[in-house]
């Protein structure tokens, strides 16, 4: 038997799971799925947007993986950290491991003022409406009037989403009970969206843009001229450099937006301004907190680019959240590329100076970087499990534990087992009926582990 752990039970831990799972060349295999946390499925369950419903509902495919006889969830067991097991020692229970962690660092804007109290990572603020056992209970400023969201991302547009969306409209959904009186308090009416170049080299989809103007007691707010910068606003079709489909939709819903102008005065709760051509250069602070962001205005270049224009521009908000991207962090005992933020490799082996780590394998986005969509973990995965399936022979060879769970256990780890999840998915159930609600996450460690040890006994 050849006996395989992946670590991470997010999307690509267990497409890897299940690429192994499909294949025939080697098929007596058993596949441990490891997690820090004690709950699977990583970011669908801890970064979808609590009201994207359809996209959560990706975990039912995960979970056709893990309830798989041959696959066996291991929760509550880090690897790489202090209370975790090191990549060595965990490569001497299996015979293979592949590290599924993704890219849990957010990138920072490195301005002044940047740590100020009231400015934070989307990263962070996902993390506390997601009910993250690690969010804990943020002081996010919520009585603030004016926001920023600095990033033209899904994850903008999902947080500034949030933020103008009435608590009433997340009763419905999971959002932990702190969090949604949280937002039902929430004072914030102007949500600003900004990008430091245009619209046509935004990174969101046009399904999450148009989401926003579907938001009732909303209104979405477009400035004229900022689109009319875009080299791409005026392009017609059929000539060389149109921009693909995907942003001539995108063109086209801001363009609406914008010949609608401003909403009247006493009109629609809350406003979501999008801006472009704006690149933060200081987060602005009073009484010892942020106060606004500094923008330098930009203007567009060839080849995509952009300069100052020697303009600048105060945005006032007393909450700032950055959302410009992700990035691996270092795993103690693997080798990493610090300027790219992943573990070299060739086709999904580990590489220590140029030369494959015997055992070793990544896949997702600490293999190839946080880009791409969900879907994308499975090609990602497949080509990962083609190489450990090629070194299959030699793999065998090399020694691995019978019980893999008990070496656990005899090193101090209480690692929790399917049962464990699913006495949390029960406990989570009945917090949602006391409450009137569906089900209702559990946000904090000692209340996930609770539940899961009342599910082992």
């Amino acid at each position: 038997m050849l006996s395989v752990a992946v670590v991470g039970s997010g999307p690509s831990g267990v497409y890897t799971a299940q690429a192994l799972l499909r294949q025939s060349l080697v098929p007596d295999v058993r596949v441990h799925v490891l997690d820090r946390l004690p709950t699977p499925y990583g970011l669908v369950r801890y970064g979808v947007a609590p009201d994207h419903e359809k996209i959560k509902s990706l975990q039912n495919g995960l979970r056709a993986v893990l309830e798989d006889d041959r696959v066996t969830f291991v929760g509550n067991v880090g690897v790489g950290g202090p209370d975790g097991v090191s990549p060595a020692r965990l490569a001497e229970l299996y015979h293979a491991v592949v590290y599924c962690v993704g890219a849990s660092a957010d990138r920072r804007l490195a301005v002044p003022g940047e740590g100020l109290p009231g400015s934070y990572s989307a990263t962070r603020f996902v993390s506390w409406y997601s009910a993250h056992p690690d969010a804990g209970a943020d002081p996010f400023v919520l009585d603030a009037r004016s926001a920023v969201v600095i990033g033209v991302g899904n994850v903008a547009v999902d947080v500034a989403r949030i933020l103008a969306r009435g608590a009433d409209e997340l009763r419905a959904t999971d959002v932990p009970s702190a969090a949604l009186g949280a937002l039902e308090e929430s004072r914030v009416r102007d949500v600003h969206i900004v990008g430091r170049r245009g619209p046509s080299q935004a990174r969101f989809t046009t399904k999450e843009l148009r989401e926003l103007g579907a938001l009732p007691g909303a209104r979405v707010v477009v400035d004229p001229a900022e689109l009319a910068l875009d080299p791409a606003y005026a392009a017609p079709e059929g000539l060389p450099g149109v921009p693909p489909a995907v942003v001539r939709r995108n063109l086209e819903v801001l363009r609406g937006w914008s010949a609608a102008g401003e909403p009247a005065a006493g009109g629609a709760g809350r406003r979501i301004r999008l801006r472009f051509f704006l690149r933060p250069v200081e987060l602005l602070e009073r009484d010892g907190r942020v106060a606004g962001v500094r923008f330098a205005r930009t203007a567009p270049e060839a080849g995509g680019g952009v300069r100052d224009t020697g303009a600048y521009e105060d945005i006032a908000a007393r909450l700032v959240l950055r959302a410009v991207g992700y990035r691996g962090v270092e795993l103690p005992g693997l080798p990493f590329d610090a300027v790219r933020g992943t573990v070299p490799h060739a086709a999904g082996r580990v590489l220590r100076d140029g030369v494959p780590v015997p055992g070793a394998y990544v896949a997702g986005w600490i293999k190839r970087g946080p880009t791409g969509v969900i879907g994308s973990n499975r090609s990602c995965a497949k080509e990962t499990v083609a190489s450990l399936l090629a070194d299959a022979a030699e793999l065998r060879g090399r020694a691995a534990a019978d019980d893999p769970l008990a070496v656990l256990r005899e090193w101090g780890l209480r690692p929790v087992e399917w049962s464990g999840w699913l006495s949390i998915e029960r406990a989570e159930a009945e917090l949602g009926r006391s409450l009137g609600r569906g089900p209702v996450k559990i946000p904090d460690w000692p209340g996930l582990l609770g539940a899961a040890r009342d599910g082992e006994r």
